[in-house]
C-alpha cells in the first residue's frame, strides 16, 4: 500500500520570476503564448498585447490562471522562450517529487477544486495566481504510486476519449445536415412533388417568380443593379423561379447601426451586441446599456421582422444574419451590424434561410475585406449584390414549412448529442474523482 503525504504545491513547483512591460526590449524578439486549450495544447501567436508579460522557458510547466481546472495546463516544449501575459504563470517542477502527468490530471480533478474552495477565498472563480496555487496543501502518494495511478487513469480515460470523438463526429454530422437541408431547399429539391401538383402559372405571383418580381419592382426607387450572368449561377433553379439580387427585393438599402459608448448601469436605451446575431438566431439577452436618449423616430430602433447582418466579425461569422423578433423600439443596433427589411410580399423566413445557407455564407466570406484579417468587413454594396434564388409566393410558404419541420428533427438530434456531451464530462470527472479518492 502506497504512503500518502500532505505537501504544499510549492514543495515541487517553483515559480519562474520576472515581469515585463509589453514593449521592453528583452522580450521584443519572442513570440507570445496566446492560449492553452482545455486539452493542454499550447497555441503560439505574434499578436501584440498591452498587458504585462512573463517569460516561459523550454521545459517549464505553464498554467492558465483562468482555466487551470478545465485542463489549461501544459509543458512548453519549444526551443526558445516565449512571452505570456500575467494571466499565466510558469514553473520549474521537481520531477523527483511529482510525476508531471499525475499533477496535470490532479488539477482537473474534483479534489483540486475542493482544495481551492477550502483554501482560497473565492475558490475556483478566482483567477489562480502563484500566491494562490503554491501554498495549497494536497495529499499525494509516492512517485511510484503516482505513475501507477496515471497508467490506470489513462486506461479508463481511453473510453471517455473515444466517446468524445464520437460526439464530435455527430456534431459535425448535424452541422452538415443543417446545411444540406438548406441547400436542397434553395435549389428547389424539397418541393419537387409540390411543383408537380402546382405547375407554373404565368403572370400569377403565387406560381410564377417573374410575375412576383415585377410586382415588387412597381414603384421601387432604388438604382438598377448589374444583371446576373450565367457565370454567377452556381446551380440550376426550377422552372418558375428567378435569380435576383438582394437589393432588388428589399425596401431600402441596408443601413449601418450606431455605437455610442456603453455604460455599466441600467438606462432606458439598450443596444445589441454582436452575439445577438452570431449564431443565426436572434438572442435578446445579448445587449448592453448606453447613457444616451435616441429619438423614437430614429432609424436605429429595430422593428419586428428586420434582418440584422454582421458586417464585421471573425471570417467564419462575417455576413451571418438573424431576424429580429423582439418588440418594436426595444433595442437599437451597433455599427458592426446592418439592418434591412425584405419586401412585404415575400417570406422573411425564407430569405433568412437562404442567407444562412452555405451558398450565401461562401459569398459573404469571399467578399469580406479589411486591414484586420481577424475582423474583415463587408459593405452595403456586397449585401445588395448578394444573389437570391427566388421561388414564387406559394412555394415560399411550402419551403419554409418543410425546412422548419426537418430542422426541428435536427435540433432534437443536437439536444441528444448535448446530453451525451454532459455524460462524457461526468465520466471524465468520475474517473478523476475515483483516482484521487484512492479508489482506482
Amino acid at each position: 500500500m502506497s504512503e500518502y503525504t500532505k505537501v504544499k504545491i510549492s514543495d515541487f513547483l517553483t515559480e519562474r520570476q520576472g515581469r515585463y512591460k509589453p514593449d521592453e526590449k528583452k522580450i521584443a524578439a519572442y513570440k507570445r503564448l496566446e492560449k492553452i486549450d482545455f486539452s493542454g495544447t499550447i497555441h503560439i501567436s505574434e499578436k501584440p498585447t498591452k498587458t504585462d508579460m512573463i517569460l516561459v522557458y523550454p521545459g517549464d510547466l505553464v498554467i492558465s490562471g483562468i482555466n487551470v481546472a478545465k485542463g489549461a495546463v501544459a509543458v512548453y516544449q519549444g526551443k526558445e522562450p516565449v512571452c505570456a501575459t500575467i494571466h499565466y504563470s510558469s514553473y520549474v517542477f521537481d520531477e523527483k517529487k511529482v510525476d508531471l502527468e499525475y499533477f496535470k490530471y490532479f488539477v482537473k480533478s474534483p479534489s483540486f477544486v475542493s482544495a481551492l474552495q477550502q483554501q482560497v477565498k473565492g475558490g475556483i472563480k478566482t483567477e489562480i495566481k502563484p500566491k494562490h496555487l503554491l501554498p495549497l496543501e494536497i495529499t499525494i502518494p509516492d512517485l511510484k504510486a503516482q505513475k501507477e495511478i496515471v497508467k490506470k487513469i489513462s486506461e479508463n480515460l481511453c473510453n471517455v476519449e473515444n466517446l468524445k470523438k464520437e460526439i464530435e463526429s455527430q456534431e459535425n454530422y448535424t452541422r452538415q445536415l443543417r446545411q444540406n437541408i438548406l441547400q436542397e431547399a434553395i435549389e428547389g429539391k424539397l418541393t419537387v412533388e409540390w411543383r408537380k401538383s402546382n405547375p407554373v402559372k404565368k403572370s400569377n405571383p403565387d406560381f410564377d417568380a417573374e410575375a412576383l418580381f415585377e410586382q415588387i419592382q412597381k414603384g421601387k426607387k432604388t438604382k438598377n443593379l448589374a444583371p446576373i450572368t450565367d457565370e454567377e449561377k452556381s446551380f440550376e433553379i426550377p422552372e418558375g423561379w428567378k435569380w435576383v439580387r438582394l437589393g432588388e427585393i428589399i425596401n431600402e438599402p441596408p443601413k449601418n447601426g450606431y455605437s455610442p459608448k456603453s455604460v455599466n448601469f441600467a438606462t432606458s436605451t439598450k443596444t445589441l451586441k454582436l452575439g445577438a446575431v452570431t449564431y443565426g438566431i436572434f438572442n435578446p439577452n445579448e445587449y448592453k446599456y448606453i447613457n444616451e436618449i435616441i429619438p423614437k423616430d430614429s432609424c436605429y430602433w429595430l422593428k419586428n421582422g428586420d434582418i440584422l447582418i454582421e458586417r464585421s466579425n471573425s471570417p467564419e461569422y462575417v455576413g451571418i444574419c438573424a431576424i429580429y423578433d423582439g418588440k418594436d423600439n426595444e433595442f437599437i443596433y451597433p455599427d458592426l451590424l446592418m439592418k434591412f427589411r425584405v419586401n412585404e410580399l415575400l417570406s422573411t423566413e425564407l430569405i433568412h434561410k437562404i442567407l444562412i445557407s452555405s451558398f450565401s455564407r461562401k459569398y459573404f466570406m469571399s467578399k469580406a475585406k479589411g486591414a484586420q484579417k481577424t475582423m474583415p468587413k463587408i459593405n452595403q454594396e456586397t449585401v445588395v449584390n448578394a444573389m437570391i434564388p427566388l421561388p414564387p409566393l406559394a412555394e415560399q410558404k411550402e419551403i419554409v414549412t418543410k425546412v422548419e419541420s426537418l430542422l426541428a428533427k435536427v435540433t432534437e438530434l443536437e439536444n441528444q448529442i448535448q446530453e451525451r456531451k454532459k455524460i462524457s464530462v461526468q465520466l471524465m470527472q468520475s474517473v478523476l474523482k475515483n483516482a484521487f479518492d484512492r479508489k482506482i
